[in-house]
């Protein structure tokens, strides 16, 4: 060890799942980390509720309090990792910890999807950094490629499969035709999903990250409230079978593109083709597929959540930090996170084809009415479908569209909803036009 560097002292608050990685992880490796780097990196305090979690992981009873405040408030603490989520006290423990000097690292990708702006403002008034990869991709090094490796491009789409949960569930609906509430069931009892998944099915986890990335990405102020968001609770075992039977396949994608009519930024069921990158991706792992004009197409995978995958990237957090401190190096403090004010795109703006499957009354002259409600509003239809699941009262059929406007879809969606001869519109679901995600990208010769 340098004789001149000095041991660095982190305060960890949350011991959870993620918390305990970080906490082992620590422990494994604090002497590889000083052999390797030069790092004394210590776990001087911990912060949980619960005292015999800290006894489970090792941790010294001096080493152990149950209020997070006297974390934030030990004078040799260098920084601190907030990893209990949510709001509160998770908002406090970054204003007190920001406002005492102490560098942040956080996995906490719903406080920092709405407010890192402001934290980011507060970090740079009190000469300090935040650091924040594994609140975006888990153990995915994304955050690190869009702020160092790639940044010498202008990077112009951003989309991924973000959310473990949802992945793990329409992987099972497409290998085993099962339909989601089935699947969802069986996901909770086996630990893929949480009691109450609606953060993860809702699409209100992969709208947090994807606000995230797409405000490292451009340089812009996007918050989860900007982001568009459709969960996939509607998509049924026959919608992603007939997706197959066209090439497609679907997914639960975040998209974020840097257009020239502004930022578009969304989240929701998607069907994409089979060939893909992304397509392939199955079970709970997470994928982000980035084009630099420069770089051209890249995709970064790997486990989105777990313990140890997304201790990773913490630990990496802290290692960045860590190598400045303790070589007596100035870290440099947080900038401003956004060099310029992109409009942001509204989703009824939105141009792309569809899939739409109609549950309808099995009568002689159904479709007639349900073409023309679609002409109505400017919406061409390029192939119908009609689904062998009927009962001799009603049957479901699949209508393709052309490249139709959101606004214009969702108010033929209205007009169908009227009709006495729909008895439900089923699902909608965009199909992306990939091709266009690496419009103005480089060419390689």
């Amino acid at each position: 060890m340098d004789s001149t560097a000095r041991t660095v002292n982190v305060g960890l608050i949350g011991l959870g799942t993620v918390g305990g990685g970080v906490a082992r992880l620590i422990e494994r490796h604090r002497d590889e980390y000083l052999k390797a780097y030069g790092i004394d990196l210590r776990l001087k305090k911990a912060s949980a509720l619960e005292p015999g979690r800290a006894a489970e992981l090792g941790i010294a009873p001096e080493n152990f309090t149950t209020d997070w405040h006297d974390v934030v408030a030990d004078p040799d603490i260098d920084i601190v990792i907030e990893l209990i989520g949510g709001d509160h006290p998770a908002t406090e423990i970054f204003e007190a910890a920001l406002t005492s000097g102490k560098h942040m690292v956080s996995a906490n990708k719903a406080l920092l999807g709405r407010h890192v702006e402001r934290l980011a403002k507060l970090a740079a008034e009190h000469g300090v950094q935040i650091r924040c990869e594994a609140s975006a991709g888990g153990g995915i090094p994304i955050v690190n490629a869009l702020e160092h490796a790639l940044v010498g491009n202008e990077i112009l789409t951003v989309a991924g499969i973000l959310n473990g949960t949802t992945n793990y569930i329409l992987t099972r609906m497409a290998s085993e035709g099962l339909d989601f509430a089935e699947v969802l069931a069986d996901a909770q009892r086996l630990g893929y999903a949480e009691a109450d998944p609606t953060a993860d099915v809702d699409g209100f986890d992969a709208a947090s990250k994807v606000a995230i990335l797409s405000s490292i990405a451009f340089h812009t102020r996007v918050t989860t409230d900007d982001v568009f968001q459709e969960g996939i609770r509607n998509v049924s075992a026959a919608d992603i079978a007939q997706a197959k039977s066209l090439g497609y396949v679907v997914k639960l994608l975040g998209i974020a593109r840097n257009t020239a009519d502004g930022v578009d930024v969304r989240v929701h069921p998607t069907m994409i083709p089979a060939d893909h990158m992304l397509a392939s991706v199955s079970g709970a792992m997470n994928a982000v597929y980035v084009v630099g004009d420069a770089v051209g197409e890249t995709m970064f995978y790997g486990a989105g959540a777990g313990s140890f995958p997304t201790a990773s990237a913490v630990v990496g957090d802290v290692l960045a930090l860590a190598d400045a401190i303790s070589h007596n190096d100035k870290v440099q403090a947080e900038i401003e996170p956004y060099q310029r004010v992109l409009p942001l795109r509204p989703i009824d703006e939105l141009e792309t084809r569809y899939y739409v499957r109609l549950l309808v009354k099995d009568e002689v002259g159904t479709l007639a009415p349900v073409v023309d409600a679609f002409a109505a509003h400017g919406i061409s239809i390029s192939q119908i479908n009609q689904l062998q699941d009927g009962d001799g009262s009603r049957c479901s059929v699949v209508f393709l569209t052309h490249t139709a406007r959101e606004r214009d879809m969702a108010a033929a969606r209205s007009a169908l909803e009227a009709l006495d001869a729909v008895e439900s519109v089923a699902s909608v679901i965009r199909i992306e036009d990939v091709a266009s995600w690496a419009d103005g990208a480089e060419k390689n010769d």
